[in-house]
């Protein structure tokens, strides 16, 4: 019988040193597009594709990020005394109905392998999905961790997030080999273009067996001392099928300054208080 999955680790350790000095106080996953932070974003999607339990892998100066999810009775009794109904509302579904929010520590940054393996003792013996706020995926239509969780609802296939990028970026990214059938065989963590074997580059989603716990726990430490998911990965490739996923609608890199600003435009162009406002500025540039 298949297990369904209910949990999605969030690794947000990160020092987030690429938006320094903002992320000196405040971590990068709380940085807002529009009016949401992008770990919201992410928690959101993943609500969207039924999962009950988020498992958030932080370190010691992440707390805003709990606090976040958190009940604010002095912010919200002062809402309610205003009648400011929508904000009321905003503030009090941070974490949707229904989910439930579980914070681990990882003691040191070993790399994102060893953040995942930090919440095996919370997520046991089930599979379950991962998530890189980072990673924002716009789907307008849906949501990326839905589609992957139904492909494994309907196949009982593994899944992990792909998009094609251009041949000379494949050194940024890992990518995927394929067989025949479309089922990933083999992942390459950088590869020069000239020999890499596809243009398929895996992002921030991943829908893994319980498996990848015991995989992690068996992984050589990298450069840095570094757990690497990828390496824990491929060692699974071989017993369990694993699919792409190549997902609906468009990928924004917040980790970069670059990514980041591209969401918030995209997200403030279709506002509906501030879209055709901000589109009639933007023209004047």
């Amino acid at each position: 019988m298949t297990q369904t999955i209910l949990s999605v680790v969030l690794p947000v350790a990160g020092l987030g040193t690429r938006f320094l000095p903002a992320t000196k106080a405040v971590p990068k996953e709380m940085l807002p597009v529009l009016d949401k932070p992008l770990i919201q974003l992410a928690v959101e999607e993943a609500y969207k594709a039924g999962i009950k339990q988020v498992v958030l892998v932080t370190s010691a100066s992440k707390r805003a990020i709990e606090d976040h999810f958190d009940v604010n009775f002095e912010l919200e009794a002062t809402l309610e005394a205003r009648n400011k109904q929508a904000m009321l509302d905003a503030v009090r579904t941070t974490l949707p109905n229904g989910m439930t929010l579980a914070v681990v520590r990882q003691p040191k940054a070993l790399g994102l392998g060893h953040a995942v393996l930090c919440a095996a003792p919370v997520v046991g013996n089930q599979p379950f999905a991962v998530m890189l706020p980072d990673d924002f995926i716009d789907d307008t239509q849906g949501s990326c961790l839905a589609d992957m969780v139904a492909l494994y609802n309907n196949e009982q296939s593994y899944s992990l997030a792909v998009e094609e990028v251009p041949r000379e970026k494949t050194d940024k990214y890992g990518v995927v080999s394929l067989d025949g059938n479309g089922r990933i065989t083999a992942m390459v963590e950088k590869p020069k273009p000239e020999v890499a074997p596809s243009t398929l580059a895996v992002v921030g989603r991943y829908v893994l067996p319980a498996e990848t716990f015991a995989a992690l726990r068996e992984v050589k430490e990298g450069a840095g001392g570094e757990i690497q998911l990828t390496d824990g990965i491929a060692s699974l490739l071989a017993s369990h099928a694993f699919k792409p996923h190549r997902f609906k609608g468009v990928r924004f890199d917040c980790g970069s300054k670059l990514g980041y600003l591209q969401a918030n435009v995209a997200l403030g162009l279709r506002d509906k208080e501030i879209g055709q406002s901000f589109q009639a500025w933007l023209k004047t540039l």
